[in-house]
């Protein structure tokens, strides 16, 4: 455990990377999601269009791809953003159509009689669905969406291979230059990452308990 607590700087300094990726890229995912989602409900077929292409297309091209465009490609067309711009809005534009389906999940569970319920009273679109469904739709869909945040939390490992040394990056770094202690130095690198994921972990059922006991 030597190698562990003689680079606790260098652990440090990546996982506040990677902390960081999560927290940047996470609340931009939740608000494009969140749009995205309202979108794919909304009475215009061109934004149901729209959003479905969106949502389609990233959800099914490669993470590792998604951050090549915007590391690689971006810059190539004449991008001067830093890496770890790069970075976060590739990690938001991967994730925000996971965002988007588990709302829309949540927004047909809600019954359709609360929609029909928000109309009579004179309601507009965006007042019913900010003010009826999404409340709803939100407490039922609480613990896919901390699953996006840990995939996400995991899925910053990635941003290592271009050029942003977080969490992952660090440790193989450090189990490189530390060949006689490799499982010491992943197993630090394992800790980190569980100081994420298992808090948001009990976030989720302790949000849960509450939100059903309020409904």
């Amino acid at each position: 455990m030597d190698a562990v607590i003689d680079n606790l700087p260098a652990y440090f300094g990546g996982f506040g990377l990677t902390l960081s990726l999560l927290l940047i890229s996470g609340t931009a995912a939740l608000i494009i999601g969140t749009i995205v989602a309202a979108m794919r409900i909304a009475p215009i077929p061109a934004l149901n269009g729209f959003a479905a292409f969106y949502t389609e297309m990233l959800r099914n091209t490669p993470l590792t791809l998604v951050l090549f465009f915007c590391a690689i490609i971006l810059p190539y067309l004449g991008s001067t953003l830093p890496y770890f711009v790069a970075a976060c809005i590739g990690l938001t534009l991967y994730t925000s159509p996971f965002i988007a389906e588990a709302l829309r999940s949540g927004i047909n569970g809600v019954p359709v009689g609360q929609a029909e319920a928000a109309r009579s009273l004179g309601m507009g679109f965006g007042q019913s669905v900010t003010l009826v469904i999404f409340p709803q739709a939100f407490r039922m869909v609480i613990p896919p969406l901390v699953n996006v945040f840990v995939a996400l939390s995991k899925n910053t490992s990635v941003a290592g291979g271009f050029f942003v040394a977080e969490l992952f990056t660090v440790g193989k770094g450090l189990a490189n230059a530390n060949g006689n202690a490799v499982i010491a130095v992943l197993l630090g690198v394992a800790f980190f990452y569980l100081v994420i994921t298992i808090p948001l972990g009990i976030l989720s059922g302790r949000l849960e308990k509450k939100w059903v006991v309020a409904r």
